[in-house]
């Protein structure tokens, strides 16, 4: 989440949270009735296309196949094949969970330079206002930073505010993977940030993989910045529901079961994104190890072992976060039901020592970095507890000893 003044924030959260249900209901039908009629999109167009196409004489699977299915697949292509489809149709590629992963970055390198360019026409349409070409240069320009050499992009959508995900490592060689869950005002704009970029995807996952390593230099690791669900905007309605958390919880399981290999993969949830990966906590595939939660308004359970997954889960929550002050409960679809770091929810609560606000529990040289380094690397037994008590490591084994 962004970093607000409390006192607003606060208040916005009870206001919601006393709403009667009825009212969600009638938003969300409002926006179903909004959206009944939109236009093909520029990734469904992509799938669309990728539907009626066909290779040596003979159609393509359907794109919604399952990942294992897609990469038996692409595994009956040659190089060139590959090639071929990545640039006839490098939306539908780029973001179909089964496809090699290194293809996955050359479609999306393609997607994004048709899209620069879409953009830098924009940038110069006199019928767009001042403010619309204003934002087409902004989306130009991101677009051109994702064009970097060396960067590899996963996943990337343009639609609406745009949605994106980055690997950092090797994905196929890696020994373990960590994938960090972004909360509210996510979106492609705010994927990376100049200015406070550990609160921002991008500072992130860069800052963990950075740790990681240090922790174990001879552990292969990977790091994915997965912005890749519709984030709510600001703390309203969408904020105060489960919503956007039970979309993105489909994307992020497909997200995971198309991963390469069998390496434990181990996610990092912030803010919203802890409530994303609690909804999406029972149907993770099993080498899903870890789920780590910083600074959450809940996870949608009263308790570690409601969310019914055979993952660890670790908490942490820095003392001068204002998330603590957020009611902690759940009213029909309203709120998020109970603090993952109080004793009665169950979780391994972690120290988040030096992490500083809502945004800073990826900032280096902080405890809660260096704790989730440790579990990214499997070294439980070497993170620190945020009691004396050294509860969070109670019936641990392996890692490193403390």
């Amino acid at each position: 989440m962004t970093s607000f003044d409390t006192s607003p924030q606060l208040s916005v959260w009870r206001a919601l949270l006393a709403l009667a249900v009825v009212f969600v209901m009638l938003a969300t039908g409002g926006w179903t009735a909004l959206n009944s009629h939109r236009a093909a999109t520029p990734l469904q167009a992509s799938l669309s296309a990728w539907e009626h196409g066909r290779i040596a004489g003979h159609k393509l699977p359907d794109p919604d196949s399952a990942p294992s299915r897609l990469a038996r697949f692409f595994a009956t292509l040659d190089a060139q094949q590959r090639a071929g489809l990545a640039h006839s149709y490098p939306l539908a590629v780029g973001n179909m969970n089964g496809a090699p992963v290194t293809l996955r970055y050359q479609a999306n390198r393609i997607a994004l330079e048709q899209q620069r360019k879409v953009e830098l026409k924009r940038m110069h349409d006199d019928r767009l206002s001042e403010i619309g070409q204003h934002d087409a240069g902004r989306r130009m320009h991101r677009y051109e930073a994702l064009l970097h050499k060396g960067r590899k992009v996963l996943a990337f959508d343009p639609q609406g505010s745009g949605r994106v995900a980055e690997v950092y490592g090797n994905l196929d060689k890696a020994d373990r993977i960590s994938v960090v869950v972004p909360g509210v005002d996510t979106d492609l704009l705010t994927f990376q940030r100049t200015s406070k970029k550990y609160s921002a995807p991008v500072g992130m996952a860069r800052s963990l993989y950075a740790a990681e390593r240090a922790a174990d230099p001879g552990t292969r690791t990977a790091v994915i910045a997965w912005a890749d669900y519709t984030a709510p905007s600001g703390l309203g309605m969408d904020a105060a529901t489960a919503m956007r958390a039970e979309e993105g919880a489909v994307r992020l399981n497909a997200m995971l079961r198309g991963l390469p290999g069998s390496s434990p993969v181990a996610l990092y949830c912030h803010s919203y994104g802890s409530v994303l990966c609690g909804v999406a906590a029972h149907e993770l595939p099993s080498r899903v190890s870890d789920i780590a939660v910083a600074g959450s308004p809940g996870m949608r359970a009263e308790k570690a072992a409601n969310l019914h997954t055979t993952a660890q889960v670790w908490s942490m929550r820095d003392a001068d976060d204002w998330i603590q002050n957020v009611p902690y409960l759940e009213v029909g679809s309203l709120g998020h039901g109970a603090d993952p770091v109080s004793e009665g929810f169950g979780a391994r609560v972690l120290s988040a020592e030096d992490a500083k606000g809502h945004t800073g529990y990826f900032e280096p040289g902080t405890d809660s970095l260096r704790n989730f380094a440790e579990v990214g690397v499997g070294a439980y037994r070497a993170v620190s507890c945020a009691h004396d008590d050294d509860a969070c490591r109670t019936g641990l084994s392996g890692g490193v000893s403390a």
